[in-house]
């Protein structure tokens, strides 16, 4: 009876010791799972501490610098090639008005019908009713003496045209300063007429000039108009002084002057905010940035921003700015969507201040400096 109860007791004990070494195996398993996905994770051997200590391993830290591509410098087109492509873009959108006009004066018979139908050729291309009246008068009267004949007419009309888009006026932007300060261009202009964008256009002339810019991001009430100014500079190499979103305009374009007269920056160009919601409120804000920036240095130009395809609403946007402003000189952008250049004659009779530059497309060079022959050849084609 005593064998039997030994070898029942030996049977348990191993059954016991057999079942933990199971369990254990099994719990060993489940904690360290095989690598999946065929890639080998190799740890390094723990340290004399972590075998002291029983603590797991601290995880690898990559401390090298992420490495980040310099952005690539753009150099933009320049102006003498910015010309050309003015005047292939201008004839193509422009050429109806002129060709329009050359039809009706070289009609065998110039009736009152034709004069009639020439003056209502312009007015179609927005020239404005006086400037329209004075031009057909003094047509009138030139063919009367020189004669009607095609190649005359022609002549006569082109030399017509480019007196009434102006000759003596003074279309140079300034923007180089006097004493060492640079020249401080201030670009204003409703939201939508292309202001920021022309802002950045006009960073792209100076820089093909090999002149150097910095660019002040004053219209802190749209971030995406920061960010597309940012954008521009950088494709340049031109430097953005920006602020924080909805910040004080007149601040940022403090900092932007300061930063170009601690530098010795050619140019400063200053985008400001366009919304004419308030009248008073725009006043205010364009005369303390003006203030501000005049702490400092001169401000050489003030440019206002038209959008050519608004016609009369463009004109009235322009008379509200100059009330406010003392604006030195206008921008027309997107001219070569219109066929109504004669935007160009009737703005600056209501203002009294030249074009200076056109915008002629979406690409990044796609403003030029504006020419009354130029702009008349091409009308003319």
């Amino acid at each position: 009876m005593g064998d039997w109860l030994y070898l029942i007791i030996a049977i348990a004990v191993v059954g016991v010791i057999t079942l933990a070494g199971l369990l254990t195996s099994g719990r060993r398993r489940k904690e360290v799972p095989p690598p999946s996905g065929g890639t080998d994770v190799i740890a390094p051997p723990p340290t004399e501490t972590e075998v002291a200590t029983g603590a797991p391993p601290e995880p690898a830290v990559d401390t090298a610098e992420p490495v980040v591509a310099a952005p690539t410098i753009e150099r933009p087109e320049s102006t003498a090639s910015r010309l050309v492509r003015l005047r292939q873009r201008l004839s193509r959108s422009q050429g109806g008005l002129g060709k329009g006009l050359l039809a009706l004066l070289s009609r065998d018979r110039l009736d009152e019908d034709t004069w009639e139908a020439i003056e209502d050729t312009l007015l179609t291309a927005d020239v404005g009713v006086a400037p329209t009246q004075a031009l057909v008068e003094r047509l009138r009267t030139r063919l009367r003496v020189e004669g009607g004949n095609a190649p005359d007419a022609r002549e006569v009309l082109r030399e017509e045209l480019i007196e009434l888009v102006g000759t003596d006026l003074d279309r140079r932007v300034q923007v180089t300063g006097a004493d060492g300060k640079p020249g401080v261009v201030l670009v204003v202009g409703v939201n939508g007429a292309g202001k920021t964008t022309t802002v950045g256009k006009i960073a792209r002339i100076l820089v093909a000039e090999d002149l150097s810019v910095t660019l002040g991001a004053a219209d802190t009430f749209r971030a995406a108009a920061v960010d597309q100014l940012a954008t521009w500079g950088e494709r340049v190499g031109v430097e953005v002084v920006r602020g924080p979103e909805g910040g004080d305009p007149a601040s940022v374009a403090f900092e932007a002057v300061k930063h170009g007269v601690d530098n010795g920056v050619d140019t400063v160009l200053v985008d400001t905010a366009g919304r004419l919601q308030n009248k008073a409120g725009l006043m205010d804000e364009l005369g303390k940035i003006k203030r501000v920036i005049e702490k400092q240095a001169d401000v050489t130009e003030v440019l206002l921003v038209l959008d050519a395809t608004t016609g009369q609403n463009g004109l009235i946007q322009a008379r509200v700015f100059s009330e406010i402003v003392d604006v030195t000189g206008i921008v027309l952008t997107k001219l070569d969507g219109s066929a109504k250049g004669g935007i160009v004659v009737q703005v600056q009779r209501e203002l009294g201040v030249p074009v200076k530059l056109v915008g002629l497309g979406e690409g990044p060079d796609d403003m030029a400096p504006f020419d009354a022959a130029a702009f008349v050849d091409a009308l003319l084609g």
